[in-house]
């Protein structure tokens, strides 16, 4: 491949004007189920560790570990400090009317120290991302285990100035070649495979329907990718834009360095790809197949597998997941798919 620093000259790098986020899975994502269930305030404090202790073994909050069973008030002009969680309403004795006698037996739960009940909602399962968290402790006290990274890539900033440097030079090298496929005709959609450890390009490709209608501009690139590794099933050699960087050199120079050479990954295992359109079903699973490392696309597509249709990545079910940002070069992205819209519409009126 050409040196990059030609590839890129003239070319405007403002790393500013986007921000790639990350595409959780649903569970991540979803907004927080609440649930009722009843509550008393704690009118002597000296009680508390024993209420807690004989609530504990008359309703454990059985699937509802993460919701504290104790919370402080905090209006100033309550006459309680504290208040507890006795029980869900799903556990709560079918009774008529609903008192402290009726929700705790004398034999098991002295209520002693207790108020009234009343009813409250608590989250139905544990917050995975601080928005949830912050959100189901409106509501209630809860226990949170915070994936740092998912926190700091929810802010748009998990990615460093160099690195947004980097992933804009890759992207752009997608979008060039989208480019190239508008220009002959076919869908305006670029990729580009690169290897984050050694930050090398591996392949860029473009839609190629026009000889397959399986040719998407992700199957051609994961294809080119393996042809790198002297695989591959396909030619595409009559696009100049779809290329691949050979790895055959670069495993002659491991071998002379050492006697063990490196083995070649499997098809994709530990590489990004960057497309400037969400993929779709289809190619979504040809990158789990080819073991994809991350996924950064630009723009979203109706149909896309990644985030908007379905989120193909993180499906339990499947042997192999991968991480999934959205947004790099969006601008430019977007622009590509409503330049083809126009080109299109211009044809229909002819």
């Amino acid at each position: 491949m050409e040196p990059q620093a030609k590839r890129w000259k003239g070319m405007a790098c403002d790393t500013d004007s986007w921000v790639a986020y990350p595409v959780l899975s649903d569970e991540q994502s979803q907004d927080v189920e609440l649930i009722e269930a009843f509550a008393a305030p704690i009118v002597n404090k000296r009680e508390t560790s024993r209420l807690v202790r004989e609530l504990n073994g008359l309703y454990p909050l059985n699937g509802l570990q993460h919701v504290k069973r104790v919370r402080a008030v905090k209006d100033k002009v309550s006459h309680h400090p504290l208040e507890v969680l006795l029980c869900p309403v799903s556990d709560a004795p079918d009774a008529e009317g609903v008192s402290i006698e009726t929700l705790l037996p004398s034999d098991a739960v002295s209520p002693d120290g207790l108020g009234e009940p009343f009813l409250v909602k608590v989250p139905a399962r544990p917050p995975l991302t601080r928005p949830q968290f912050e959100l189901a402790s409106q509501h209630w006290p809860t226990s949170f285990h915070e994936d740092k990274q998912v926190t700091v890539a929810l802010r748009g900033e998990l990615f460093s100035p160099p690195q947004k440097a980097r992933m804009h030079s890759y992207m752009a090298c997608a979008l060039a070649a989208a480019k190239a496929a508008r220009e002959l005709g076919m869908e305006a959609v670029g990729a580009a495979v690169v290897d984050p450890a050694t930050e090398r390009i591996i392949a860029v490709s473009h839609d190629c329907r026009g000889d397959h209608p399986l040719h998407h501009a992700v199957m051609v690139c994961i294809d080119l990718v393996a042809r790198s590794q002297g695989g591959g099933c396909c030619s595409f050699d009559r696009y100049p834009a779809c290329r691949f960087t050979s790895a055959a050199s670069d495993v002659i120079q491991t071998a002379e360095a050492d006697a063990e050479a490196t083995p070649q990954p499997y098809i994709c295992t530990g590489y990004d790809l960057y497309v400037t359109r969400e993929p779709c079903v289809m190619c979504a699973m040809a990158l789990v197949h080819s073991r994809i490392g991350r996924v950064f696309y630009g723009s979203v597509s109706a149909d896309g597998a990644l985030g908007t249709k379905f989120k193909v990545h993180s499906q339990k079910d499947l042997n192999h997941r991968f991480d999934v940002y959205k947004g790099v070069l969006a601008r430019q992205c977007e622009n590509l798919n409503s330049a083809h819209e126009h080109v299109e519409g211009s044809q229909d009126l002819r």
